[in-house]
């Protein structure tokens, strides 16, 4: 399915040791771009983690944050911390006297203390197998929970933009079945025109002359071409939509080529009506890439 950029997930497992909750959040972005918020004991499995987010992104800036919360003392995984008391002490008794200094009260935040990362040390042995899957398995929930969030999103936006392709498709036809007839309107013109001044003159039209004229012009103000890639571009946009996954940089592109066919139409063809829907095609045309850009 058609999924966004823009989304939210998150997860909360519970075990005896404690609970893990991961949250995600992501907007749109030309590549991958992944940003972790991990407890510092956790950090060594980012690259593990990172291949788990990767299986299921494939654009866009994502946060990704994990937060662990111990019960009874519990070790996670093998790993325990230790405090820095005397670093902790130091930071204290120089904030303490500065604020001596000052003049003011001082009263520690001990919270603001201990999520500290850098007052905590790591010892004892390494995360065992059974730790990390529980790790994986709450970013895995957290992963689907996001994904669900990003096909509704994309649902909306898939329904907006296959209605400004039917309406775009409307016009198309307008043009279809105007162009000929334009094209017909400006050789008559033409034609009359050139009697005028001729007879201004004395002279008569030249038949054959006119004939070779009115091919060259032909050819100027034919967009039969045009018509037809600029259809099949607009089927391809339902194509794209209905494909699924990774469809954002293909439909971004295809609205790029239908841009550059209907410029086309509007500079060949010189009549005011067709110049009005031309200018309301290329605004449909700019609302459809202002949602691709949120598709991944």
């Amino acid at each position: 399915m058609l999924r966004s950029m823009t989304g939210f997930g998150r997860s909360l497992l519970e075990e005896d040791s404690g609970s893990q909750t991961w949250e995600i959040r992501s907007v749109n972005n030309k590549y991958l771009d992944i940003k972790w918020r991990l407890p510092h004991y956790i950090r060594p499995l980012e690259s593990r983690l990172e291949k788990v987010v990767k299986r299921h992104a494939s654009r866009g800036r994502v946060e990704v944050s994990l937060s662990l919360e111990r019960s009874g003392g519990a070790v996670d995984g093998g790993i325990s911390s230790s405090f820095k008391k005397d670093q902790a002490k130091d930071m204290l008794d120089a904030l303490s006297a500065f604020a001596y200094e000052r003049g003011d009260d001082f009263e520690p935040n001990y919270n603001a203390l201990l999520s500290m990362s850098f007052l905590w040390e790591e010892e004892g042995a390494a995360m065992d197998d059974e730790y990390i899957a529980a790790l994986e398995q709450g970013l895995l929930a957290a992963l689907e929970d996001w994904n669900e969030s990003r096909r509704i999103e994309a649902k909306a936006l898939e329904k907006d933009i296959e209605t400004r392709i039917l309406r775009m498709e409307e016009w198309l036809s307008v043009i279809a079945e105007r162009a000929p007839l334009i094209k017909e309107e400006r050789f008559a013109a033409l034609r009359e025109r050139l009697n005028d001044i001729l007879e201004q003159y004395g002279q008569e039209l030249d038949e054959g002359r006119f004939l070779q004229e009115i091919t060259l012009l032909a050819d100027k103000l034919d967009v039969s071409e045009e018509i037809t890639r600029l259809g099949a571009h607009l089927e391809r946009l339902r194509e794209l939509l209905a494909s699924g996954a990774d469809a954002g940089r293909k439909l971004d592109f295809t609205i790029q080529e239908c841009f550059r066919e209907i410029t086309t139409c509007g500079n060949k063809i010189q009549n005011v009506q067709i110049a009005r829907l031309v200018v309301d095609f290329k605004n449909e045309l700019e609302k459809c890439r202002e949602q691709v850009q949120n598709v991944e």
